[in-house]
């Protein structure tokens, strides 16, 4: 399995990197012939065009959706846009998992009617419990924000990465940590500052969560422009001993 950052920033896109999206490959054979399956965890502001760096976006094969902010979701507007007007033609609709009430959202967010909405590009799914997608095992987690939100566990070919989405520390972000191979943590906040409860995490929680729970490499994210990411880097050193990055628009991690 492999795990391209395509965007990394926190809250909204910053000078060096989009919004939230992460794109996950691996290899497949669904009784067709093997190929490359690929499906992306969040497709926040300004993720589109950087996806073309990449990957072809008509090759994604889902897209996951951690909650319905907009630095998560909204350049599925874009997306929608690239697949119903494309020049080789309408692309079939493929399936956009989210929390309930994505369709409604994401219409309104483009300013269409509820129906069709993009229902005819996206085959919309409510978290409800694992799916699986060609190689790919997602088990959603729900975890603590102000709108309903999911992290994930995202196994393949042995390996499994977590993904927090946006979250406070809760039970959820340690059943996403526990013993994953690769952790992708936000880390929005500073330690030390009074920090707005159940909302997001800091460098120190990202640390500590992986320190408990045994994920093997910690990779932070969704630290917003306004604050220095090696400030998060350094929380997170201080309380967990095993590999550490700062996530990075164009970094590639195999697993």
């Amino acid at each position: 399995m492999r795990l391209t950052v395509v965007g990394c920033s926190g809250s909204f896109p910053g000078p060096d990197s989009p919004a939230s999206c992460y794109l996950l490959e691996a290899e497949h054979d669904d009784g067709d012939g093997a190929r490359t399956w690929r499906v992306l965890l969040d497709l926040g502001n300004g993720a589109l065009g950087a996806l073309h760096r990449y990957a072809d976006p008509l090759a994604i094969d889902a897209v996951l959706l951690s909650h319905l902010h907009a630095d998560h979701c909204l350049d599925l507007c874009g997306y929608y846009v690239l697949r119903k007007y494309h020049p080789r033609g309408a692309q079939p609709p493929i399936p956009v998992w989210g929390p309930e009430g994505t369709a409604d959202r994401m219409a309104r967010a483009y300013d269409l009617p509820a129906q069709p909405g993009m229902s005819e590009e996206f085959a919309f799914r409510v978290w409800s419990g694992p799916v699986a997608i060609g190689p790919f095992t997602v088990e959603p987690v729900e975890v603590d924000h102000p709108v309903p939100a999911f992290g994930m566990r995202v196994s393949a070919d042995g390996s499994t990465i977590g993904y927090t989405g946006d979250t406070g520390p809760c039970e959820g972000v340690d059943r996403i940590a526990e013993d994953v191979d690769l952790l992708l943590a936000e880390a929005s906040f500073r330690h030390g500052d009074p920090n707005p409860p159940n909302l997001h995490l800091t460098g120190t929680d990202c640390g500590d969560v992986a320190r408990r729970m045994r994920s093997r490499r910690l990779v932070l994210t969704h630290v917003p422009p306004w604050y220095d990411p090696q400030v998060s880097l350094g929380e997170a050193w201080g309380v967990f001993d095993g590999p550490i990055e700062l996530a990075r628009s164009g970094a590639v991690y195999e697993l």
